[in-house]
């Protein structure tokens, strides 16, 4: 069964990142405890563009994997059967796998971000995650998360 898709209202309500660095804009698809797709508009008004590169600007490889790792989060959170973060809890992405990078990301170009769980163990969930862009992989990564309570 797929569940409904979520708004950037929806998706700030469930992580605590903000501009600039919220890099979901929306969720097209989500089954909670398989899998999810969202999207990042890329702008050329994007901050990192200013220094990487200023004559051919392209996407900081980190960026594309922090994004999908927030994809990560949506899923998780959802398939908690959660909606809406808690303030004491922030989730953390642990270890990155077999990243690779195929192809760059330049303004203009729609992220589609694909994550899949692929295990959980003790509140560790391991995701397989995808970053598209014109049906091309951009980017690929085992992703390591889990959820933990802030420290004061």
């Amino acid at each position: 069964m797929t569940d409904t898709v979520m708004d950037i209202n929806e998706i700030m309500r469930e992580l605590p990142h903000r501009y600039p660095f919220l890099l979901i804009d929306r969720v097209i698809e989500y089954v909670a405890g398989e899998h999810l797709v969202g999207y990042k508009n890329v702008s050329f008004n994007e901050p990192f563009f200013n220094g990487h590169f200023p004559e051919k600007p392209i996407m900081p490889g980190v960026l594309v994997i922090e994004a999908l790792a927030q994809a990560t989060g949506l899923l998780a959170f959802r398939s908690m059967g959660r909606e809406g973060r808690r303030d004491n809890v922030l989730y953390y992405l642990v270890g990155v796998d077999k990243a690779r990078f195929k192809r760059p990301v330049e303004p203009g170009d729609q992220l589609m971000l694909h994550v899949r769980v692929k295990t959980t163990r003790r509140g560790i969930w391991m995701f397989e995650a995808e970053a598209r862009v014109d049906g091309k992989v951009a980017a690929s990564a085992e992703l390591m998360c889990t959820e933990r309570e802030a420290e004061a």
